[in-house]
């Protein structure tokens, strides 16, 4: 796992939170809902990352 995970996750996150909100602006819930989860994937594969370069240090 490298810089390319760690950019992966971030483009996961702000594609999620531009889908989400797109949703939201336009009343699509299933839209929203499914940027929720990308953005909170992201979120969660990032955590991950940095437990990870925690334990390396």
């Amino acid at each position: 796992m490298g810089m390319d995970d760690k950019m992966e996750n971030a483009k996961d996150e702000n594609v999620g939170k531009a889908k989400a909100a797109a949703g939201e602006a336009t009343g699509d819930e299933k839209m929203r809902a499914e940027g929720k989860n990308q953005e909170t994937k992201g979120n969660l594969k990032s955590a991950g990352e940095k437990a990870k370069d925690a334990f390396k240090k």
